[in-house]
């Protein structure tokens, strides 16, 4: 019986989980192929009563995996759930160490979520005896049987019924965010003009950001400041930045784009003026960033209280998301394309309760 490789099955998780799947990394990445292909070897699908541990997937060997014959397999998985076992064949794929990452990356926080895989009811946790097993719909996707279309429609029709409206809504944002990147960007500006920008992700965030965060969390947006990759000017409002003193020199560290929120009143309650960085590949605003924006603010006159740091990336699960965080100013809010109704504060100083936050 032919079983799909770790290749064809990572080919096909990358399908199953696209870009903007909640931990995506531990869902795709090589050890989860290979933790799939160690259940669908073993026998461990739902409904089977056959089980795995972990470490079975750190003793699969590539001469085991490809003895596939009904007696091979059986006898593999009776004698590798075994104390001491040593693979009579080949390199073990891992150290026996490496089934922690394999119990609570790959399947706690990758596969049981997800429901692609279902744990042993009624068992200890210090039990020693096999726990996992592939849920049975989530399996059949993995059949060499399946051809690219039928693969493709019982992946969608997994998707729908198995991750949550949340995680389909994120997927398919991070998807129109792609689609954006691979032609010519047109963004409406709150005062209803349009400008349009050269490909590229950046471009895609800074239609969001202006489309969807802007409206969402200011009052009355407008748009100072525009600028592409290279310092190119894509729109300046001179009268307004005359009007609020604020000097646009392309010379000075600018920020990608300047919002202005301009209130809610005559008396301009609300006023705000946020500086914002789109992060593609790097480049958020650090402390330093930071601080050469205020003194551009403050050069206009304008008190602390009046400005706001934004970084926006495309999605949490990005490299660039992950790399950045660590260097975000404190003070300054991160906004995610592929969740746009939320906001992440790095509240600066001052105590807070967590009961007051809830």
């Amino acid at each position: 019986m032919r079983l799909a490789t770790v290749v064809e099955i990572q080919e096909r998780l990358m399908i199953v989980f696209p870009d903007g799947t909640a931990q995506r990394n531990y869902l795709t990445r090589e050890m989860a192929a290979r933790t799939v292909f160690v259940c669908l070897y073993a026998g461990a699908i739902e409904g089977n009563d056959c089980w795995i541990r972990p470490n079975q997937v750190c003793r699969m060997t590539d001469a085991q995996a490809a003895r596939t014959d009904t007696a091979s397999r059986e006898t593999w998985c009776r004698d590798s759930a075994r104390g001491g076992f040593t693979p009579p064949v080949g390199t073990p794929w891992f150290a026996d160490t490496t089934r922690e990452p394999i119990r609570d990356e790959t399947i706690g926080e990758g596969f049981l979520p997800v429901r692609a895989m279902i744990e042993r009811p009624g068992i200890a946790t210090t039990s020693s005896k096999g726990r996992y097993a592939l849920e049975a719909s989530f399996s059949a996707l993995f059949s060499p049987a399946l051809s690219s279309e039928e693969f493709a429609s019982a992946a969608a029709t997994w998707r729908a019924s198995h991750l949550n409206k949340a995680a389909l809504a994120r997927q398919a944002l991070v998807a129109r965010g792609a689609l954006v990147g691979q032609g010519q960007v047109t963004v409406r500006f709150p005062n209803g003009e349009t400008r349009t920008l050269a490909s590229g992700p950046s471009s895609a965030i800074a239609k969001a950001v202006i489309e969807e965060f802007a409206p969402r969390f200011l009052r009355q947006a407008h748009v100072l400041w525009l600028s592409e990759s290279g310092n190119k000017l894509v729109a300046r409002d001179e009268q307004l930045a005359a009007t609020l003193g604020i000097r646009i020199d392309v010379s000075r560290a600018l920020p990608d784009l300047i919002l202005v929120d301009l209130g809610d009143d005559a008396e301009g309650q609300g006023f705000l003026v946020v500086f914002v960085e789109f992060v593609a590949s790097d480049g958020p605003i650090n402390a330093l960033r930071r601080d050469a924006l205020t003194v551009i603010a403050t050069d206009a006159g304008f008190a602390s209280e009046s400005l706001a740091f934004l970084t926006a990336f495309s999605d949490r699960s990005s490299p660039q998301f992950k790399k950045s965080m660590a260097e975000i100013a404190w003070g300054s809010f991160v906004w995610l394309v592929s969740e746009p109704a939320h906001l992440i504060h790095l509240r600066a100083e001052g105590q807070v309760l967590l009961s007051q936050l809830s």
